[in-house]
C-alpha cells in the first residue's frame, strides 16, 4: 500500500471564532519509532473546541501552538507502523486518547500539555501520527463517526461515574442538559443500573432523554427551581431508612438518598448551575464539575454550602487509557444502552458549519465531521 504525500488539514492563523479556520495541505509525517500512522476517518465536536476557537484559552495564559489544529476527537485506521512498534497492525480500527500522553492514573502538567486541539495539535486533519500508546481500539460494530464521539465526552462521563467512588446500581444521578458528556453519562447510568434525572429547557428534549432511559425529566425553564424538584423526586420514590439492620441490641438505619438528594450530578453548567446542583446532591454525594456551558450569576457562598454538606466537588479532565479500555468493555457489555447519539454529520469541507451547528446548541448529542 502506498503512502499519501499530502493531507489537508484545518487550523486556526488566529483566534476569535470558529470562522477564522483555514484549510492547508501540508507533507504527511513519517511514523518516528513509537508512532502509527493514522487515517483519519472521523471527527466529533465538543465545547472545549468552540471555546478554544474564541481564543479564550490563550488568552489565560494556556501555552497553545502556533497554527493550532483543532480538536481532540477522532476515529481512524492504521495505515503504517513507526519501526518497533508492537500491538497494532495495519488495518487496526483506533481512537486516540484526548491527552495522549495520560496512559494511567492521575493527570500532571506534563501530561496536561499533550492534549490535542490545545496544548497540542488536534485532530480535523486527513492524516495524522500518534503515540502508540495513545491508541484504544473501539467496538467492531460501531462505525468510525460513533466511534468518534468516545475520546472526549464519553470519557468524561464515564470518569465522572467511575472515579473514586464508582456508580452502582440504585444510585441516583443528576443530568444536566443534553449534550455529549450529559447523553453518554445518562447511557451509562442507565447500564449500570442508576436511576437518571435529566434536565433540559426543551420539552422535545426531554422527550429524546427519556427514550434513553431517564427516569424522570425536568423542564429547568417550567421549573426554575429544579433543585428543589430533584429533592421532591428523590424523596418520593425511596424511603429514607429501612430499619431492618441490627447489631446488637441497637437497631441501625441503612441509609439512603431519599429527601437528601442524589448521589452523583455531572455539572456542566458551571456558574449558573453549581449553587442548584449543589442543592440537589446528598451529604457526601458528589458533584462532577466538568463544564461552563451556561450563562448565570455565580454564588458566593458556594464554598461553605460545599463544607456543611460535606460535598466532594471533582473536577474532571477527560481521563486515561487505561480508563478509556474499561470503558470499552463496559459498552461491549451494554451494546443497546450505550449506542452513541449523533444529531448531524457533516463533511470535511462543512467543518466551519459544524461549529455553527454546536453553537446554535440545538443539538443532543454529537456533531461529527466526516473526514475520509
Amino acid at each position: 500500500m502506498s503512502l499519501p504525500q499530502t493531507t489537508r488539514e484545518y487550523s486556526f492563523p488566529s483566534f476569535g471564532s470558529y470562522k477564522n479556520l483555514v484549510v492547508n495541505e501540508k507533507p504527511v509525517d513519517a511514523p518516528k519509532p513509537h508512532e502509527v500512522l493514522v487515517k483519519v476517518h472521523a471527527v466529533s465536536l465538543n465545547y472545549r473546541d468552540n471555546v478554544m476557537a474564541s481564543g479564550f484559552y490563550a488568552k489565560s495564559g494556556v501555552k497553545i501552538p502556533d497554527n493550532l489544529i483543532p480538536c481532540s476527537d477522532m476515529a481512524g485506521e492504521i495505515i503504517a507502523l513507526g519501526k518497533g512498534v508492537k500491538g497494532w497492525q495495519i488495518g487496526d480500527r483506533v481512537c486516540a486518547n484526548f491527552a495522549t500522553d495520560h496512559i494511567y492514573g492521575d493527570t500532571n502538567p506534563d501530561i496536561q500539555s499533550s492534549s490535542m486541539g490545545g496544548q497540542a495539535h488536534g485532530t480535523l486533519t486527513q492524516y495524522r501520527t500518534f503515540p502508540s500508546h495513545s491508541l484504544v481500539k473501539f467496538p467492531d460494530f460501531w462505525s468510525y463517526k460513533e466511534a468518534s464521539t468516545l475520546p472526549c465526552a464519553a470519557l468524561t462521563a464515564y470518569n465522572a461515574l467511575n472515579g473514586p467512588r464508582r456508580i452502582k446500581a440504585g444510585d441516583y444521578v443528576l443530568i444536566l442538559g443534553t449534550g455529549g458528556v450529559s447523553i453518554f453519562g445518562l447511557q451509562f447510568a442507565i447500564a449500570s443500573g442508576a436511576i437518571v434525572i435529566a434536565t433540559s429547557s426543551s420539552d422535545e428534549k426531554l422527550k429524546i432523554v427519556s427514550g434513553l432511559g431517564a427516569q424522570h425529566v425536568i423542564n429547568y425553564k417550567k421549573t426554575l427551581e429544579w433543585d428543589q424538584e430533584v429533592l421532591r423526586i428523590v424523596s418520593t420514590t425511596v424511603n429514607l431508612y429501612d430499619w431492618t439492620i441490627s447489631a446488637g441490641p441497637l437497631v441501625l438505619p441503612r441509609f439512603q438518598t431519599n429527601g437528601v438528594g442524589v448521589d452523583h450530578v455531572l455539572e456542566v453548567g458551571g456558574d449558573g448551575t453549581l449553587s442548584r446542583s449543589i442543592n440537589s446532591v446528598r451529604m457526601a454525594g458528589y458533584v462532577h464539575v466538568i463544564g461552563a456551558v451556561s450563562k448565570g450569576p455565580g454564588d458566593t457562598n458556594i464554598v461553605w454550602r460545599t463544607i456543611r454538606k460535606g460535598i466532594l466537588l471533582r473536577g474532571i479532565q477527560i481521563g486515561s487509557v487505561e480508563q478509556f479500555r474499561d470503558m470499552v468493555r463496559l459498552i461491549i457489555a451494554n451494546p443497546e444502552k450505550t449506542k452513541p447519539v449523533i444529531d448531524k454529520v457533516f463533511s470535511f469541507d462543512e467543518a466551519v458549519d459544524a461549529f455553527a451547528h454546536f453553537e446554535s446548541q440545538q443539538h443532543v448529542g454529537k456533531i461529527v465531521i466526516k473526514v475520509a
